[in-house]
């Protein structure tokens, strides 16, 4: 099997095969300059990593930060709501990126508006807020909000908002609205002004499917009613997704209200977005609160204030962050600089979509059953359909899913950065993946909620895999993904994943397999450990009594400092939160959140002795001098700080500067050491569906859920057996 999949893998993975067959032959990279150089000199940080989650967050290329930060350091920028000379300069250069905005997407101030927000769900709720809803009355129709059911949550969101406004929201369907699109035009009453709301994507954000960017026009000339009642249309155009990697030509299809983020375009800088509004619905809007820089006159002691003729002016309360708005003009610099322009990051990442896409359809099983399932209402035929989204899931060679949190831990063993979930779009999650209304209730019931690990219900799955690409992926990343898939899945007996859990495949570990049998002899004597005693209340755990029955522990390992190499102990003291001592100890960032070997996978070389009768801590790793630590923090001068374990925050204290040198210079990054502090209790969570008294609840150290972890040995000679089939079949895929 391993030969036919070798042999397999090789045919689907041969990129300019899939190019020389494609009429006409498709894109890939920007023209003279090498895109491998492209990564190496702007996104070195991306070295061993594969990022596929551009659809939830691209990534900024360093020249970009570089001439931010160079022009921040040679000017001086004020408050733009001040009169002075560098105050002024900013309101300038804030009036330059709202042109340049515009300019990308094909229009002047002529015609549309750009109005700063925090984002394109601040965007949408302002719509929401400012739209000139007609209630319903007992006798009278009023307003409607349609969304397209393939919508982000966001949008969804904006039905609260209009129900306040007492009026209904209908949600559409994509295969209605196609019917519709099919049926033509209706008569209606063209008299009737009656203001209606249809919200659809460009892209939706879960598939990656194109929406016709022709319904704008036909929906608000009346030639496509999402609902049939009488009024005037308008549309908001959700272009998040879409112009991450396409161009949009807003002098064509001229919606009404555009949101998008900018974050999902140039990586930097996040937390700021932007609604277009076209400026013939400009004067409908509605503003009820009012901040700062937003009037031309108002008075505190009574009901009078005058707005800002401009319609930005007039919606941006407060002082916008106008450093971040400066930031986009280097964003847009930098993006045409290295592609030539959004036409070629299309055709780029459309060209890495669907060679993945038919890549993975190829996949199967010796059964002839297929590897992936992919949800898509398009065959990756053109990016005029077709975005660079790949929405699967994972098959047994049965054909039942493997839950999408198994993948996305397996991908992180190999450094894939992707997403899983329904991600915020439980409309398109339903219909693709066919769960019901009552399904999803009920998987709340029993406590699946947006965002979890819990993949499978009842033998159904609650969510699936996202890949996407960005301007800077390349082959490489699209085959990465596809030899993970062939590897994972296809070399596993039956379809079955094999469980890895502490088991890091980052091709550096596998380069260098001897480290795994040099960590037992790097380990101190067992009498040595054995032979510590401690007095009460802590107890020693030793080997089971034959009378307990059949079941013996064989090994006993702690982990003083989490994520990093075992300490494999005959006997040793249990205290209140299990093992004494086991998983005490994590290194942390300079940012102060948890390495582990997914990230770091050095962190096995770092190996850690305890001495319970001298009560300090030996750390050792290849090339270091050994560096002492005591077991116990000194309360008078640790310093307490928060961090954060499997969601939980738990009381630290940082170990002191010296350990943190001694680790920072092995990792060659910042690092600190820090402590779980010993009068701080962290509980373990109750498992979903299970009762569990106050009494019973476990304490927990720096552990992600339990105080033990036992494996039979049955399972780990498994596993062993696995692992060497594996390696064997990488060294025949190597030949």
């Amino acid at each position: 099997m391993a030969s036919r999949v070798a042999e397999l893998g090789t045919e689907l993975l041969s990129f300019e095969r899939f190019r020389e067959a494609s009429a006409p032959r498709l894109a890939y990279g920007y023209g003279p300059r090498n895109l491998r150089e492209l990564r190496e000199s702007e996104f070195g940080r991306l070295a061993g990593t594969v990022y596929l989650d551009h659809a939830g967050a691209t990534l900024f290329p360093q020249s970009q930060l570089t001439s931010f930060t160079k022009d921040l350091m040679e000017n001086v920028y004020g408050n733009p709501h001040s009169q002075n000379i560098t105050s002024r300069l900013t309101y300038d250069t804030i009036e330059q990126v709202r042109c340049r905005i515009l300019a990308h997407f094909h229009t002047t101030l002529e015609d549309y508006s750009v109005i700063f927000t925090a984002g394109s769900t601040a965007a949408l709720r302002l719509v929401a807020e400012a739209f000139p809803w007609v209630p319903w009355g007992p006798e009278s129709n009023g307003s409607r909000f349609c969304y397209l059911t393939d919508n982000h949550t966001s949008v969804v969101g904006m039905r609260k908002v209009a129900a306040t406004m007492n009026v209904p929201s209908t949600p559409v369907r994509p295969e209605d609205m196609c019917l519709v699109e099919e049926r033509g035009a209706v008569p209606h009453d063209t008299d009737c002004q009656l203001p209606h709301l249809f919200c659809y994507p460009a892209q939706s954000n879960f598939s990656g499917i194109r929406y016709p960017l022709s319904w704008v026009r036909d929906v608000q000339s009346g030639q496509m009613n999402p609902v049939s009642t009488p009024g005037k249309w308008f549309v908001l155009l959700d272009a998040a997704s879409y112009v991450s990697t396409s161009p949009l030509d807003l002098s064509v299809h001229q919606a009404d209200f555009v949101p998008i983020s900018f974050y999902k375009i140039f990586g930097f800088p996040t937390g700021l977005g932007a609604l277009l509004v076209n400026n013939r619905v400009v004067p409908l809007l509605r503003k009820g609160y009012f901040g700062g820089g937003t009037a031309s006159a108002y008075l505190a002691g009574e009901d009078f204030y005058i707005p800002r003729p401009s319609v930005a002016e007039r919606f941006e309360d407060g002082t916008i962050p106008f450093l971040d708005v400066i930031a986009l003009k280097h964003g847009f610099d930098t993006l045409e600089h290295l592609t030539g322009g959004m036409e070629n990051v299309r055709q780029h990442t459309f060209t890495l979509a669907q060679y993945t896409y038919a890549a993975l359809s190829s996949l199967r099983y010796p059964n002839g059953a297929p590897v992936v399932r992919i949800y898509s209402d398009s065959e990756f035929s053109s990016p005029d359909v077709q975005g660079p989204i790949i929405n699967l899931n994972v098959l047994e060679a049965s054909g039942n899913v493997i839950g999408y949190s198994q993948v996305d831990k397996m991908a992180s063993l190999y450094n894939i950065h992707l997403r899983t979930g329904c991600f915020c779009n439980t409309g398109a999650c339903q219909r693709h993946l066919g769960i019901s209304d009552e399904m999803v209730k009920k998987h709340f019931q029993v406590g699946h909620v947006c965002g979890d690990s819990i993949d499978i219900i009842d033998g159904h799955t609650t969510g699936s895999v996202r890949i996407s690409f960005g301007f800077m992926s390349t082959l490489e990343d699209a085959q990465a993904f596809l030899r993970f898939i062939i590897v994972t899945f296809l070399h596993s007996p039956g379809g079955q994943s094999v469980p890895q859990e502490g088991f890091h495949t980052d091709p550096k570990v596998w380069n260098n397999s001897h480290l795994a049998t040099n960590t037992v002899d790097l380990h101190p004597p067992l009498s040595e450990a054995s032979s510590t005693q401690l007095s009460p209340p802590e107890k020693a755990a030793g080997v089971l009594p034959e009378d307990l029955g059949p079941y013996v522990v064989t090994k006993l390992y702690l982990y003083p400092i989490k994520s990093c190499a075992a300490f494999e102990v005959t006997k040793w003291p249990v205290g209140n939160r299990g093992l004494l001592y086991d998983r005490s100890w994590m290194v942390v960032n300079h940012n102060g959140i948890c390495l582990n070997q997914k990230q770091e996978p050095r962190l096995c070389l770092i190996q850690p002795f305890i001495d319970l009768q001298q009560r300090i801590m030996v750390i050792k790793a290849k090339g270091m001098e050994p560096i002492e630590l005591p077991l116990e923090e000194d309360g008078e001068r640790a310093q307490i700080c928060q961090s954060k374990v499997c969601a939980d925050r738990v009381n630290t204290y940082d170990c002191g500067e010296k350990i943190s040198n001694w680790l920072s210079a092995f990792f060659g990054r910042p690092c600190h050491l820090i402590k779980q502090s010993s009068n701080f209790q962290r509980n373990a969570k109750k498992k979903h569906g299970k009762e569990q008294s106050s009494g019973t609840t476990a304490t927990l150290s720096l552990v992600n859920e339990a105080q033990y972890l036992l494996i039979n040995t049955p399972s780990l000679l498994k596993l062993q057996q696995q692992l060497n089939g594996r390696f064997l079949g990488l060294v025949t895929d190597a030949k």
